[in-house]
């Protein structure tokens, strides 16, 4: 199905009450489900899920095999990996029903999630912030922040353009340069900040 402002293809499904902001392209045996919203150019590659009540920002990528479960949120400019998951409980039970117990997870704008991790839920991630592929995230991720492994550990820090930084883990006043957008970041003790220059 191809609408005026956006690309939708004919093997996907879409419920009822979904938004789907002009120019995004959603490809082959999506699921979108009712009351989600996607921003505008997103691109949803294939056997992506959305479910109910999601809101994925603007200009965000979506590789292959990913699920997003209600309790998510995702702003703008965020790229997920292939196989990428997310869960929205805890202490999950085939037995029990806990859809009332659903955790937030926040992925906040500029993030991007390397193929095959794992984002357990109730945590957030820091604007810009970059997660290793295979990585396994159980807290929240500062900033800039470069974490990976099992289970992810900040590894240093990155910039905006996803170059990463020479700096400390910890310091307080020591700057970096970014070699590709030149904006300078400034560490005040465990934040990264971003500095126009």
């Amino acid at each position: 199905m191809k609408t005026n402002t956006s690309f939708i293809h004919s093997s996907s499904i879409i419920d009822d009450d979904v938004e789907v902001g002009s120019g995004s392209k959603i490809w082959h045996w999506c699921h979108i489900s009712k009351n989600a919203t996607i921003g505008k150019n997103c691109i949803l590659g294939q056997n992506t899920f959305v479910g109910p009540n999601v809101q994925i920002g603007d200009n965000c990528k979506i590789q292959n095999n990913v699920s997003i479960y209600e309790g998510l949120i995702i702003s703008n400019n965020v790229f997920i990996g292939p196989s990428v998951v997310f869960t929205n409980v805890i202490n999950p039970r085939a037995l029990i029903e806990r859809k009332q117990e659903f955790k937030k997870t926040i992925v906040n704008e500029g993030v991007s999630i390397g193929a095959n991790s794992t984002i357990v839920c109730g945590i957030e991630l820091g604007k810009f912030s970059f997660i290793g592929a295979a990585s396994v995230v159980t807290k929240s991720v500062s900033n800039f922040s470069l974490v990976y492994g099992n289970p992810a550990k900040h590894k240093g820090w990155i910039s905006r353009a996803g170059i990463k930084l020479n700096l400390p883990e910890i310091g307080n006043g020591i700057s970096s340069v970014c070699l590709k957008s030149n904006k300078k970041y400034i560490l005040q003790k465990d934040l990264l900040l971003e500095i126009e220059i």
